[in-house]
């Protein structure tokens, strides 16, 4: 009988080491973590203790993901209502702008909106930007991450450092309606926005700063 032979034996009898007990005390296997011959219960415990470890960590990885998303909800509904209590219509950009930098500790945030209405033409945030930025945000299906290569919107930025890495969010509201603006979020940490970093709850930010915009369109 070669190996396999035997494990399908032990296998179609279950019972094989009932009916031998003594054979339990006899069988020695190496241990990796005793780095000795050890019996079969011990090797069983050994295997116990290690499935046991594996599952407090992983239970501990889910109560920190848990406590980290509890965190992520919380600021972000400080920032809506920031966004709500809003006086008028005018300052909304500088409070979403604002809260992005002091809720979520981004170093710089700054944002372009076309097709403004008439009353706003003359604010900050209506400024012209050229066509190439246009066509960039239409073309975004998902926020923008990554190093700055000398976009035109990371220019938008007035910081005292230069910024290396920006996310760029395309401002709409809804998948195939056209694209009003662009909200630009710059660091001059090379690795705070990446191109392997997850979109999603930027994406999230992008359709309620749409959304909060959208008066101010035309």
């Amino acid at each position: 009988m070669n190996s396999n032979d035997i494990a399908e034996f032990l296998s179609d009898n279950p019972h094989f080491f009932e009916e031998h007990a003594e054979l339990l005390g006899k069988i020695k296997l190496t241990s990796p973590l005793l780095g000795r011959a050890i019996s079969l219960q011990e090797r069983q415990m050994e295997v116990v203790r290690e499935k046991h470890r594996v599952l407090e960590l992983r239970l501990y990885e889910l109560m920190r993901l848990g406590l980290e998303n509890d965190g992520i909800t919380s600021k972000f509904q400080n920032w809506t209502r920031s966004l709500l209590l809003a006086r008028n219509d005018v300052e909304l950009p500088h409070v979403l702008t604002q809260g992005l930098q002091d809720i979520f500790a981004v170093p710089y945030a700054t944002l372009r909106l076309w097709q403004v209405a008439e009353d706003f033409s003359h604010t900050w945030f209506a400024q012209t930007v050229g066509d190439d930025v246009h066509l960039f945000a239409k073309g975004l299906n998902a926020p923008f991450c990554g190093k700055n290569q000398e976009f035109e919107a990371a220019k938008w930025i007035d910081a005292e450092q230069a910024i290396a890495s920006v996310a760029m969010l395309p401002l709409r509201l809804a998948p195939d309606s056209a694209t009003f603006g662009l909200l630009v979020l710059g660091s001059p940490d090379p690795a705070r926005f990446t191109k392997e970093m997850a979109t999603d709850f930027l994406a999230k930010i992008a359709d309620t700063s749409s959304a909060a915009l959208s008066c101010l369109i035309n």
